[in-house]
């Protein structure tokens, strides 16, 4: 039976790191169909780092999976993990969607693999200000994300709504940080976190590793 994985990006104008995404997208097709998905079905903004990013990217953008759909038409039913890159623009965009925390809730009421990276961990705020939420879902939670001295160093930093490591601690998450740059990764039972977006390959692949077992196991 084909498993289906949904990739959540950020359409806002600060953009979805193309390196993250390429690394997520290319371990999960191998297992999953893939869907993409952003707010209002936008095409997300990819920043590129280098040409051999910018080569692959071209490529993909031919091909009909690079369409996102809206995520307020998101059916969670369907899929059997979600993967949320490090996207630079998610605290301005999916931290603050009510359609992304209805997502979430769904994922976690049935304890779906979740594995979000870098600044894309920012998503999971949407589930703490949503109206039909009584409790945050990731209350008591292991996970990890940009350090408040991770996020000062980006360029927009004195703009950003969102302060992770704060708002996660805030949120009642248990919150860990290694030191800038390094690569990061904490999993708390079906939710896998990376720091940053060195550790994208690494949170990935743990996701990939969790989703076979529950195959073997279910």
């Amino acid at each position: 039976m084909t498993q289906h994985c949904l990739i959540l990006l950020s359409s806002a104008k600060e953009g979805v790191s193309a390196q993250s995404f390429i690394q997520c997208c290319t371990l999960v097709h191998s297992s999953f169909q893939v869907q993409l998905a952003t707010p209002g079905g936008k095409y997300p903004e990819y920043l590129h780092s280098g040409d051999s990013t910018t080569k692959w990217m071209e490529d993909f953008k031919t091909k009909a999976l690079a369409v996102p759909m809206n995520v307020s038409i998101v059916d969670a039913s369907r899929y059997s993990c979600l993967v949320i890159p490090h996207c630079p623009g998610a605290p301005y965009d999916l931290a603050a969607s009510n359609e992304v925390a209805l997502i979430l809730a769904q994922f976690m009421q049935h304890s779906k693999p979740i594995c979000a990276v870098g600044h894309g961990v920012a998503a999971l705020l949407a589930t703490a200000s949503h109206p039909q939420q009584t409790s945050w879902p990731f209350k008591d939670v292991c996970l990890t994300a940009p350090t408040l001295f991770d996020q000062s160093l980006d360029r927009d930093f004195s703009q950003c709504p969102v302060l992770l490591e704060d708002g996660l601690r805030d949120g009642g998450a248990r919150y860990t940080g290694a030191a800038p740059g390094a690569p990061h990764v904490v999993i708390d039972r079906h939710l896998v976190t990376g720091q940053n977006e060195l550790s994208t390959l690494t949170a990935v692949q743990n996701l990939v590793l969790i989703c076979n077992q529950l195959k073997k196991t279910g």
